[in-house]
């Protein structure tokens, strides 16, 4: 599911919902399995810290848990560039995965004339609409022209040994999208970012991290305080605040202020200012679980391009066919034979946050486009994107360079850290299996 759910952020509006919450105490800390597992395609409060939350990772980031009553086992992508959590609710027949409300005794639909429908959020229209039932409606757009729509709801929500009722969520059709079989595997969505609707917010948690690792390996999601010697210190940089709303800013993402990028230890000859949004909010710099690869606007695309294009001369083939642009905004194509073993040596890519770098080691730079092929050779391409071939006033930093990174969102201290880490260790030292 190649979707760009952060896309739809910047068009909608925000929403200030007062539902009560469950809060952690400072000593409490919760921690997860997040299994990794490639595909053809290639969370409570209270509850035991041997509780344990499957976690796939595919081209999405999928977390199975339980919801109604009797629980329903739903299996949700992870996505913190998203609000509004939601499931599909109507069997069709490019769905196996739905939540079924007709089974569950602690169903409740949201009228049209709640509080909930009526309040302003991005996912909800204002003022709420109505369908033929009095019951309050919501539509989702994304980027790719594809789209989901529902009735808002409440029901039971269940991990391990906690449980929290009266959770809000989308209860959708089967919508229109643009990778039914992806969307096949999952029976909805997981909003984590700062809204009053995503799931960390209506839960309480006041911080969680995840850790994740590679295809086949067990990496780590954790709601709480991450106080292991092993986790050496993280380094913050702040959440930036906009106090007034601005068409093309994302005021509850998680969003950071980029500075610059190094191609090994050379920083790009590119002024502060290109990164800074501008008085339209266009040009924040979001950290996206929802979205696979990063993408960065026009003139910063193009001058990280031109650096790592010279400094591979001679070590990479490149693709000189103009018309090939892998998903849309990814047009930096390489040809390898496929008696390589693993890719050549490549230099690393640096963002350089306020506070922080995240170092993105040569290997995942390049992506096996699947199932294309010029002769016998391979197509790789680098894994970043033009925004503006998206139509994306926005940095997106997406969770293909978050791999083998603790990242901690920090919702009570307003940031986010960051450590290099191998998760797959991490996950042993924590003594959970593959």
């Amino acid at each position: 599911m190649a979707r760009l759910y952060c896309l739809a952020h910047l068009l909608v509006l925000h929403f200030s919902l007062f539902t009560p919450t469950l809060s952690l105490s400072p000593a409490s800390t919760l921690i997860f399995a997040l299994q990794t597992q490639a595909t053809p395609h290639g969370l409570l409060p209270r509850a035991s810290p041997t509780d344990k939350l499957p976690f796939y990772h595919n081209v999405t980031l999928t977390i199975s848990l339980a919801v109604g009553s009797p629980p329903q086992r739903v299996t949700m992508v992870l996505d913190t560039g998203s609000e509004l959590p939601w499931l599909h609710c109507r069997r069709s027949r490019d769905l196996r995965s739905v939540f079924d409300p007709l089974s569950s005794r602690t169903y409740s639909p949201v009228p049209c004339s709640s509080v909930a429908c009526l309040t302003r959020t991005r996912d909800l229209p204002v003022p709420g609409s109505c369908d033929p039932n009095k019951l309050c409606h919501t539509a989702i757009s994304y980027a790719d022209a594809t789209s989901i729509e529902g009735n808002l709801a409440s029901d039971t929500i269940s991990v391990g040994s906690s449980s929290r009722a009266g959770f809000l969520f989308g209860c959708m059709d089967s919508g229109q999208s643009s990778n039914k079989e992806e969307d096949s595997k999952t029976t909805g969505l997981m909003g984590m970012n700062r809204g009053s609707l995503s799931f960390v917010t209506q839960m309480g948690f006041p911080k969680f991290s995840y850790c994740i690792s590679g295809f086949g390996s067990t990496g780590i999601l954790l709601f709480g305080d991450a106080s292991f010697a092993w986790l050496k210190a993280l380094s913050y940089t702040p959440l930036v605040q906009m106090s007034m709303p601005l068409p093309y800013f994302d005021r509850v993402a998680y969003t950071v202020q980029l500075e610059g990028i190094k191609v090994s230890d050379k920083l790009l000859p590119l002024p502060k200012s290109v990164f800074v949004p501008d008085h339209t909010g266009a040009g924040q710099t979001m950290i996206d679980s929802g979205t696979q690869f990063t993408f960065l606007l026009g003139p910063v695309y193009a001058a990280l391009k031109n650096e790592f294009t010279r400094q591979t001369k001679g070590v990479l083939r490149a693709l000189e066919d103009p018309n090939f642009v892998f998903e849309g905004a990814m047009d930096t194509c390489f040809l390898i034979g496929p008696d390589r073993r693993g890719l050549p040596g490549l230099p690393r890519v640096s963002l350089v946050l306020r506070g922080a770098e995240m170092s993105i080691p040569g290997e995942r730079l390049l992506y096996r486009v699947p199932g294309s092929t010029r002769g016998i050779d391979l197509v790789y391409c680098f894994t970043f994107g033009n925004s503006d071939l998206l139509g994306l006033e926005a940095f997106v930093i997406g969770h293909h360079h978050q791999q083998n990174k603790w990242m901690e969102f920090d919702l009570a201290k307003s940031r986010v850290g960051l450590a290099d880490v191998r998760c797959d260790l991490a996950s042993q030292r924590l003594g959970m299996t593959s």
